[in-house]
Order: structure tokens, then sequence, then C-alpha cells
């Protein structure tokens, strides 16, 4: 748990990607563009080319969480990694935010790029949009890569939940990761109090993550989960429980990892991710 002036936990939220990776340094050619989807202006950027690989960043983060490894995962796909409504540099009118309606973002992102089967990874909330794509429509996903995502939110996730308010940003104001927020975020401080605001109210939603075990026993894609035993908001039994539900899934359990389990293993990561996406299983 966090305290309200050391607010460690909020890299929880964030998720960025921090660590170094040495297999991460390949050079790729990048396009940043908007798309008009859903009544949003959604940024996204496209690095390589070939079969599409869409990567999905996680809660109050934005799409810079995979620069590190984008590059790496572009020599062999066409990566697109786009900002996610009223993240980076991404516009939400509407002030609300849920993951069912990401997913159908996401969705209608590929179809204006042309894209139909694609394969995906997700951190946290990423995950979560992308659980609800593949359980809605389980024939355009090939492969799933879910990082630090849960299939529901227990007691322990909600409270650290309610920790985060517009107040609790204001009496932050001066921490390192505040102005990592405001690195990230392109529309300055009244957004990321809306995105305070919709995690927090997260605390009190049950039906927008809430996937039963029948429901994750639909999804076609292969499936590798990853997660860290130390994980302080999601605990490890519910990684099992994604095993023992997703027909064709394996788990990588990273140990002394917290819940972007990637950071502490990002050259491990982009192996086995890349032997998984490649039809290989992980080893």
């Amino acid at each position: 748990m966090m305290n309200m002036t050391t607010p460690i936990t909020l890299l929880v939220v964030v998720g960025i990607v921090t660590a170094g990776c040495a297999a991460c340094n390949a050079q790729d050619t990048v396009t940043g563009a908007f798309a008009e989807v859903n009544g949003i202006r959604m940024y996204y950027e496209v690095h390589g080319s070939g079969s599409p690989l869409v990567l999905l960043h996680g809660f109050a983060s934005s799409g810079e969480a995979w620069k590190r490894f984008a590059p790496e995962f572009a020599k062999n796909h066409q990566v697109i990694v786009p900002d996610l409504r009223g993240h980076g540099r991404s516009t939400n009118p509407s002030g609300e935010f849920t993951h069912k309606q990401a997913a159908n973002d996401v969705f209608a992102l590929l179809e204006s790029l042309g894209i139909g089967r694609f394969a995906a990874m997700g951190i946290s909330a990423g995950g979560c949009a992308l659980l609800h794509m593949a359980i809605s429509r389980p024939d355009k996903i090939e492969a799933l890569v879910l990082i630090g995502t849960p299939p529901y939110w227990v007691e322990q996730t909600r409270a650290i939940m309610r920790k985060y308010t517009p107040e609790s940003m204001t009496a932050n104001e001066n921490t390192r990761e505040l102005k990592r927020l405001r690195q990230i975020h392109r529309y300055g401080d009244e957004q990321i109090k809306a995105l305070m605001r919709q995690f927090s109210s997260f605390a009190n939603s049950y039906d927008d993550v809430n996937f039963t075990p029948p429901q994750l026993g639909t999804i076609r894609a292969r499936t590798l989960i990853v997660q860290g035993d130390r994980d302080e908001f999601i605990p490890l039994s519910l990684a099992v429980l994604m095993r023992q539900s997703i027909r064709n899934s394996w788990l990588w359990i990273i140990p002394n990892a917290g819940h972007v389990a990637i950071n502490s293993h990002p050259e491990e990561f982009v192996r086995i991710a890349a032997d998984f996406l490649g039809a290989a299983p992980p080893k």
C-alpha cells in the first residue's frame, strides 16, 4: 500500500517501462498519426512491417510504455501502438473510460487501417481491453500476451484504486511520478485529473472487468500470461485462474517482479514473446 505523500504505487498505475533493454535498440521506421474513431481523436504509431501486432499500454500510461520494445518486435511485425482514449495524445470528450469501450476503440482503429486478424500484447488495463476483444470477437486475435492482467478486481486492488483522486494528485504535486505523468499526457493537468477520477471510480465498478472462467474459456487465441510474483496490485492466484480457464495458454511467473513484470527481465521478455508470437511454445 502507498501513503499519500510517497505514491510508490502510482508506478503500478502508470506502468511505464523504464528498465534498460540492450536487445531493444534496433532501428525502425515509425509513423505517428491520428484517427477519428468512436467520437475521439486517437493517436497511434506504426512500426515496421509484417504480420500485425497490437501493443496496448496500462492505465494512466501511453504507447510510450512500449518504446523500448516496439523496435525489436518491428523486425518481424507491423507493430501498431495506440494511446487509449484520454491517454497520451488521444482525446476523450466524454470524460468516461471503460475497458470495453477501449476495446471497441481499438477495433475501430484497426478496421480503419484495414487490419483483420492480428496478435496483441497488453499491460494491465491494456490486457483487460484485450480480454474484451478476445471474448467478443474471438476470430480476430491469433495470439495474446497478457501482462499483469486480472480477470476481475479483488478488494486489495480496489483499495489501491480508492486512493487515487485529483486531490491526491495535488497533494503530491512535486513528485517524480506526477512530473512523469505531465510528460506522458499532452493535454495538461485536467487530463491527468480525469484519469485519476476514472481510476478511482473503478473501485466501484463490477461489470467492466469481471470475466468468468466460462467467458475466458471462449478465447481461441493462444495466450501467454505474464505475472510478477510480487505484484502488489493483482494476486498471483488470478493469473493461475486465467491459465486454468483459457484453454490454449501458458503462464510465466517472473520472480521478484512487480505489476509490470517485463521491466525486470526485458531481454528475456523479448525473446520469449518473440518465440511465442512465432508459434513456438515459451520455454
